[in-house]
């Protein structure tokens, strides 16, 4: 029996990357090739995919930044991306596709739709994507990671959760230690992409801690490449043990063993906590389209698992208020780091391989 194929197709950023990821190390080990279609941005994040996942860096582009010539250059790259992807897929016929939003999964979504190829969309945020809202009705299937997630009329979506790497689920329900009179770790994450928002407000919130709580800590703070060295002075200059990276490669093992995370709301970044199971405090990206960030974090909030500070009250003070009132309260943060875990659905994997199986055998129906 022929091997089947999986051509996977993910936008350049951490929150599009790491579900496919997922979606890679499962296919494989159940016999799968599996290729991924990215653009440049994207492969920066592909170092830790399985070296068998084959990888193709396509022609695309967004209308949301560059100026003038840039913008009117995006069309024509994408179309010649969608010529090549067509070219490609005609060559060797993928058995499934699947997009999981971002520019540059256009051109296999776009190549596999006039070919009429299998194909479905997982959509990690409460809020389509613009891309993801482009094919919705052009797909099989809307696998979804948030529940609800709003779709476009017409289109029905199935609830799968957001996939996470095997990196995470090694760490899964990993025990919480509460927190104490005894060293405690928190862990500051700004998405893939960093946030300077995080940098400007976090560590002076820290130094701002009663003392009996900032003797403790130790803080692993995700900032970006220009806002490194000025955020690791700040904690260096008030005495706080602080590791300062645009990037943590073991950030499942940080996270396991954090008594707080203070984070964005991306989806993957959502998914990892709730998996994991840590109290967090969320702060939404307030220009996300549709505010899809709030939706994000809306269930681990419900769940009792989050605290949720919009932008527009960020700040130092709010900041380490928040912070005080969980690691003040060992029981409370416990509680906290369960019912996070409630809010988790740490087979999101399995449920999204069972619709892409599915997918390519009703194709030979």
């Amino acid at each position: 029996m022929a091997q089947k194929l999986l051509l996977m197709a993910a936008g350049g950023t951490g929150g599009h990357m790491f579900p496919a990821q997922a979606l890679a190390e499962a296919m494989l080990k159940r016999g799968w090739r599996v290729k991924l279609s990215t653009d440049a941005r994207g492969a920066r994040f592909t170092g830790g995919f399985p070296h068998t996942t084959e990888i193709t860096e396509v022609s695309s582009g967004t209308f949301a930044r560059g100026g003038l010539l840039a913008k009117a250059m995006v069309g024509p790259k994408i179309v010649g991306g969608v010529l090549n992807m067509v070219r490609q897929m005609r060559r060797e016929r993928p058995d499934a596709v699947v997009g999981f939003g971002g520019y540059p999964s256009i051109p296999a979504l776009g190549a596999a739709t006039l070919l009429g190829l299998p194909r479905m969309i997982h959509e990690q945020n409460g809020v389509l994507g613009r891309v993801n809202k482009l094919f919705a009705k052009h797909v099989a299937g809307v696998a979804c990671g948030i529940w609800p997630t709003d779709l476009p009329e017409g289109v029905s979506g199935e609830h799968v959760g957001n996939p996470v790497r095997a990196t995470v689920l090694e760490k899964a329900r990993a025990a919480y230690i509460s927190p104490g009179d005894y060293p405690m770790s928190i862990l500051v994450m700004g998405g893939s992409q960093g946030a300077r928002i995080l940098s400007d407000v976090v560590p002076g919130a820290i130094v701002a801690l009663p003392e009996n709580i900032r003797r403790h800590l130790r803080v692993s703070h995700q900032a970006r490449d220009e806002d490194r060295e000025r955020v690791t002075a700040f904690y260096s200059d008030h005495g706080i043990d602080a590791d300062v990276q645009p990037f943590f490669h073991d950030l499942p093992t940080r996270m396991s063993e954090a008594q707080l995370v203070i984070s964005r709301s991306g989806a993957s970044s959502v998914a990892d906590i709730s998996v994991i199971g840590r109290p967090s405090i969320l702060i939404p990206f307030a220009a996300a389209a549709g505010d899809h960030q709030s939706a994000n974090a809306r269930g681990l909030v419900e769940a009792g698992g989050a605290i949720l500070i919009p932008e527009s009250a960020f700040d130092v003070d709010t900041l380490s208020e928040q912070i005080t009132t969980i690691l003040s309260n060992p029981k409370a943060a416990l509680q906290m780091s369960i019912a996070a875990l409630s809010a988790g659905v740490p087979d999101a994997t399995e449920r999204l391989v069972a619709l892409v199986e599915q997918l390519a055998e009703k194709d030979k129906t």
